[in-house]
C-alpha cells in the first residue's frame, strides 16, 4: 500500500477552515462601512497566504483558501449565477438547537453561468500554492434540494426536466471555467444526498412538492450531465454532509437509501463521507462502490469538537471499512469542514490544526509515506 499522488489524497480535508480573528475583524468593519472592499481584500489575501502555508507545513498534499472570502459555503456561489435571487426568509434553517441567519435563494429566471467571482478566488489560490490547489463549490443536487419546487418559478420552469437540464449545463460551464483557470481538483459540496437518508427530511421534501423517492436517480442523472466532457486530468469529488453549523447538524441516517445512485451511478472520482458518529450508520453501503474505480475519503475525525480522537480507534474503524471496500480505495479526512459558514464550529484553531496534523500522521502510518 502506498500514498496517492493524485486527488483525493490519503490525508485530505473538506475545504473550510476557522476564520482567524484578523479576518473576522476586517469583515465586520467592511459590513459596517469602516473599510473599503480593497482593504478587506488585502486582509483576505494575507490570511489566505498564511493558511495555505500552514496546510503545506503540516504535510497535506492539497490546500484550499479556507473559504475565507465566503459568508456561506453555498449561497455565495448560488448568488453568482444568473437567474438566482436572494431574499430574507421568515426564519433561518433549523439545526439541532440553533437557527441560521434567514437568508435564502429562489429561482426567478433562467439558470446559467455568466462568469463567477470564485474563478478569480481560485486563481489567487493557485498563484500562492506549492501543493495541489483545491476548490470547493456546492453540488447541483443541493441547489435544487435546499429550495425545492416551491422556490422555482413555474413561469420560468413549468417543466422540471428543463430546469434540471439548465442546472446541469450551468455546472458543466462552471467546471470548464475552473479547469481553464488551472483547477485540477474540484469538490462538489452537498447536503441533499445525506439529508435524503433521513425519513423526516424526505417528508419535508414531499411537502415542498418533490418526489423524494425519485430524487437520488434524478440527482445522479443531473450530476452525470454536468460532468460530461470533464477533462481526464481533473479530479472531481463530492462531500456528503448532514449539516454543519456551529457544531450542530440537521439529519441522521445511514447511506443505504442513496448508496446505489450516489456511489455506483454518479460519475464522481471520490466521495468524502461522514462516519464520525452513529448518526451516519455503518460502512455496509460501501459494498456498492465499483471496484478499483473510485475513492472513499472516510470522515472519521469530527470537525464539530476539539477533542482529539484516539489513533487506535481511527485505525480500527478504517480496518472495519475494509470489510466492504479495499484499503487502496480509502483515504482519511475530517467529517466536514471546520467553518461551513463564517461563524465556524465550536473549537479552537490549534485544535483544528491538531486534527489535521493527526490525519496526516495516520495516513502515513496506514498507507505509507
Amino acid at each position: 500500500m502506498n500514498a496517492r499522488n493524485k486527488p483525493p489524497f490519503r490525508a485530505d480535508h473538506v475545504s473550510s477552515l476557522l476564520r482567524p480573528a484578523a479576518l473576522k475583524d476586517a469583515r465586520a468593519k467592511f459590513a459596517n462601512g469602516a473599510i473599503s472592499a480593497a482593504a478587506l481584500k488585502e486582509v483576505e489575501d494575507r490570511e489566505i497566504e498564511q493558511v495555505v502555508r500552514k496546510q503545506q507545513e503540516i504535510g497535506l498534499k492539497s490546500a484550499t483558501d479556507g473559504e475565507f472570502r465566503r459568508t456561506w459555503w453555498h449561497l455565495d456561489f448560488f448568488k453568482g449565477l444568473a437567474g438566482v435571487d436572494s431574499y430574507q426568509a421568515d426564519q433561518g434553517g433549523q439545526f439541532k438547537g440553533v437557527e441560521k441567519k434567514p437568508e435564502a435563494i429562489r429561482v426567478a429566471g433562467k439558470i446559467s453561468f455568466v462568469g463567477h467571482p470564485q474563478i478569480e478566488h481560485f486563481k489567487f489560490l493557485k498563484s500562492i500554492c506549492k501543493i495541489t490547489p483545491k476548490m470547493a463549490i456546492p453540488a447541483p443536487s443541493v441547489f435544487h434540494f435546499r429550495q425545492g419546487r416551491t422556490q422555482i418559478s413555474k413561469d420560468i420552469y413549468p417543466d422540471m426536466d428543463e430546469y434540471f437540464a439548465d442546472v446541469a449545463a450551468t455546472w458543466r460551464k462552471t467546471i470548464r471555467a475552473f479547469y481553464d483557470a488551472g483547477c485540477r481538483y474540484l469538490q462538489l459540496d452537498d447536503t441533499a444526498w445525506a439529508l435524503l437518508c433521513d425519513p423526516q427530511q424526505r417528508e419535508q421534501a414531499k411537502a415542498r412538492g418533490d418526489d423524494a423517492d425519485r430524487l437520488p436517480a434524478k440527482y445522479a442523472e443531473t450530476i452525470n450531465a454536468a460532468l460530461e466532457g470533464k477533462p481526464a486530468d481533473m479530479a472531481i469529488t463530492m462531500h456528503s454532509c448532514r449539516g454543519n453549523f456551529r457544531s450542530t447538524f440537521i439529519a441522521s441516517g445511514g447511506y443505504e437509501f442513496v448508496a446505489e445512485q450516489l456511489l455506483s451511478k454518479a460519475n464522481i472520482d471520490g466521495y468524502f463521507l461522514e462516519f464520525d458518529t452513529d448518526r451516519a450508520g455503518g460502512f455496509e453501503p460501501l459494498r456498492v462502490l465499483p471496484k478499483d474505480q473510485k475513492q472513499v475519503v472516510l470522515g472519521l475525525v469530527t470537525s464539530k469538537s476539539g477533542q482529539l480522537e484516539p489513533k487506535d480507534e481511527i485505525k480500527r474503524r478504517i480496518d472495519e471499512a475494509t470489510k466492504y471496500v479495499s484499503l487502496d480505495q480509502l483515504c482519511l479526512s475530517p467529517q466536514c469542514g471546520f467553518a461551513s459558514t463564517e461563524e465556524g464550529n465550536v473549537l479552537a484553531e490549534e485544535e483544528q490544526w491538531a486534527k489535521l496534523r493527526m490525519i496526516v500522521e495516520l495516513a502515513d502510518e496506514v498507507w505509507g509515506k
